[in-house]
């Protein structure tokens, strides 16, 4: 066992989960605890748990806890800190969905743009009728490359094609070809890996410009976010956490995930970054408010899910929290924002599973009507 690494980094500022979809825990009515209490808490569970990773949670713009546990690095014994670069697996749907909808309202996409207007050719399996929205809705229909319903076990080797190969979003085409529709456009509603991967695509040849470069110069650069970007997992540096698949052990997540992210996941981020992402979304600095109110407009879900879903962006049924969430091999990630109190949350773990028992507490400070 890798011995317990406890960093407390709070400071006065003013600035299970079972599937890779990231599915909350039901989440119940709770009066918010003395900041000490929670601290204590996390403390508990991180110890219970070998807990690999950092907690944040902010209420009423003051960081009231801030913790860091476990290695970034097992091999050297490097620690994770809150400044630390951590993989957000699908929690990077939610950039993706910001860089769409910042091209949509300059008019060089719509919600009605269809895929095949773009992919000409391309994954000609995918329904002539799927839009973005639908794809940003996971409504099209369109058969997944990493379907969450086929089963198995997220430690699986999952990827079609060497994973080297998966470099940049034109490259995913040959991993995203081949996977029949599922449902006609707009029928139903199923979580859908390909359809951000698809959309990284669309909106590359829209614009004319580098998806990485979308996610940057309209996503980051606008919230102010110093320490995001989609890293390649076989060029870390010092900044960033290797994702583990157990809590124990030296065995990394390097080849069963794409060396680099696309639409659908593969971002880094840090806790600092993922608050000012909050403020900036809240604020209308990436996409204007009325944007914002679209995005988080309730879409039809399966009854079995905890949470609704607008675009990009989970909605919890109960109140205005909004959450992003990831879940691959090595990474597990839970941030959320509710406006109405004031509160921001956020766990990222460098192991597969180590982030849930900390997230169940994280849902548990949201405050129900």
């Amino acid at each position: 066992m890798i011995r317990l690494a406890v960093r407390d980094e709070s400071r006065p500022e003013s600035d299970g989960l079972t599937t890779k979809i990231g599915r909350v825990a039901p989440t119940v009515r709770t009066s918010v605890a003395p900041h000490g209490d929670h601290r204590a808490r996390i403390d508990e569970i991180a110890e219970s748990t070998n807990f690999s990773g950092a907690v944040r949670i902010d209420s009423h713009g003051t960081t009231v806890v801030e913790r860091a546990y476990g290695l970034a690095h097992r091999g050297h014994g490097v620690a994770n800190t809150s400044q630390t670069r951590f993989a957000l697996a699908s929690g990077a749907k939610g950039f993706t969905a910001l860089a769409v909808m910042s091209l949509v309202e300059e008019g060089v996409l719509s919600l009605s743009t269809t895929a095949r207007s773009l992919l000409g050719a391309d994954l000609p399996l995918i329904d002539d009728g799927v839009t973005v929205e639908q794809l940003l809705a996971h409504t099209s229909g369109i058969g997944d490359y990493l379907d969450e319903e086929a089963g198995g076990d997220v430690l699986d080797y999952a990827m079609s094609i060497p994973v080297h190969l998966l470099s940049e979003p034109e490259g995913y085409l040959p991993a995203l070809d081949g996977f029949p529709s599922k449902a006609a456009p707009g029928e139903q509603w199923a979580y859908n890996n390909s359809a951000y991967a698809v959309l990284a695509v669309l909106a590359e040849r829209a614009s004319g410009t580098s998806y990485y470069d979308l996610v940057h110069t309209r996503v980051c650069t606008p919230a102010g976010l110093r320490n995001t970007e989609f890293l390649r997992s076989d060029q870390l540096d010092g900044s960033a956490a290797i994702g583990y698949l157990q809590p124990s052990g030296l065995q990394t997540n390097v080849l069963h995930l794409p060396v680099r992210g696309t639409g659908d996941g593969g971002i880094y981020s840090t806790l600092a970054d993922m608050h000012l992402l909050w403020s900036a979304f809240a604020d209308g600095r990436i996409v204007a408010l009325s944007t914002i109110a679209e995005m988080v407009r309730l879409r039809p879900t399966p009854t079995d899910q905890d949470d609704d879903y607008g675009l990009g962006f989970w909605l919890h049924a109960r109140s205005d929290a909004r959450k992003l969430a990831g879940y691959d091999p090595g990474v597990s990630f839970r941030s959320l924002h509710q406006p109405s109190t004031e509160l921001v949350a956020t766990v990222i773990s460098n192991t597969t599973d180590g982030a849930w028992p900390i997230a169940r507490v994280l849902d548990g400070l949201i405050t129900t009507g």
